[in-house]
């Protein structure tokens, strides 16, 4: 019979909830979740919990909103998942503390690890489970689990892939209860930053390569402006190199042809071109990149971005 571990639980979002319900069914015992405060959202302003604590309360655990109260729910140990908040120093002197950081530590210690990765053209990312310290994810590493950075995936699509292998990377890890974490390793090597991501940031910047401007798709929430509305690029991929025939078809040389420009489903790039497959026109519904184009009705070399 496996040993039942006595854990508080903090997080906060979706990606949280699956290594919450994953210990619970594991048969651990959750004395307390912490999560965020409940949140004024939607146009009657109610207060929404977040999605860790809706997931608690769905499966009768105590939750609070208070990192302090952990100190008095007798736990063995403190399990955190995109929490969002630093754990004080005295609470992590009185509760050990673990961390699933969506990395490979110490690359992209900080807000948004799996962003960065995607942005920095990172072709391997992983998830470091790790003793909590006081420092912005400078802990020791009890293990990692590498996974490849598939070449088409978004941000949310890998941060739920990750938070599938981490929760599994948990649960092995306390099969055998606190014991069978191990010994924590040192990090090693130069660490790197991940800051969280600024809106500005995810303006498109048709200018740059093809393969930058699809990572920036890739991230969520990259936009770009037409006839003075902004318009959001869900999705999209790389689909030509410049000197492409159907660069030509305005009847301007390619080398020429400002980055921007809609050719077709595709538009310029500094250097080749993407293919726009959804978008979200500033304040409708996501919709089918060719869905759009009939109702915008783009005149011929019309551009992006002006």
């Amino acid at each position: 019979m496996r040993p039942v571990t006595r854990l508080a639980f903090l997080g906060t979002p979706d990606v949280a909830v699956i290594a919450l319900r994953a210990l619970h069914d594991a048969g651990h015992e959750v004395t307390l979740v912490v999560s965020a405060p409940d949140r004024r959202r939607g146009r009657g302003s109610a207060l929404i919990p977040t999605p860790v604590k809706r997931c608690a309360l769905e499966l009768g655990l105590s939750v609070s909103g208070h990192v302090a109260d952990v100190l008095d729910a007798d736990v063995e140990l403190g399990v955190v998942v995109a929490f969002g908040t630093l754990i004080r120093r005295e609470v992590l002197e009185l509760v050990p503390m673990v961390n699933l950081h969506f990395s490979l530590l110490p690359r992209w210690r900080g807000a948004a690890p799996v962003e960065r990765a995607i942005l920095a053209g990172d072709d391997r990312t992983g998830v470091c489970l790790m003793a909590l310290d006081e420092g912005l994810d400078t802990g020791p590493v009890f293990a990692r689990v590498e996974t490849p950075i598939l070449p088409e995936e978004t941000a949310a699509e890998l941060r739920e892939r990750l938070a599938g292998l981490g929760a599994a990377l948990l649960v092995e890890r306390l099969s055998g209860g606190v014991a069978t974490l191990g010994t924590p390793v040192p990090q090693e090597g130069e660490a790197q930053y991940a800051a969280k991501i600024d809106r500005s940031e995810l303006q498109l910047d048709w200018g740059r390569p093809a393969v930058e401007v699809d990572r920036l798709v890739r991230v969520g929430r990259a936009w770009t402006m037409f006839r003075g509305r902004r318009l959001i690029v869900e999705r999209a991929r790389v689909v030509a190199l410049p000197g492409d025939a159907e660069l030509a078809k305005v009847g301007h040389d390619s080398d020429r042809f400002p980055s921007g420009t809609l050719v077709g489903d595709a538009v310029v790039c500094g250097v080749g071109r993407l293919e726009l497959l959804e978008v979200r026109p500033e304040g409708r519904s996501l919709q089918p990149f060719d869905a759009w184009r009939r109702g915008a009705r783009p005149t011929v070399g019309e551009r992006l971005g002006a």
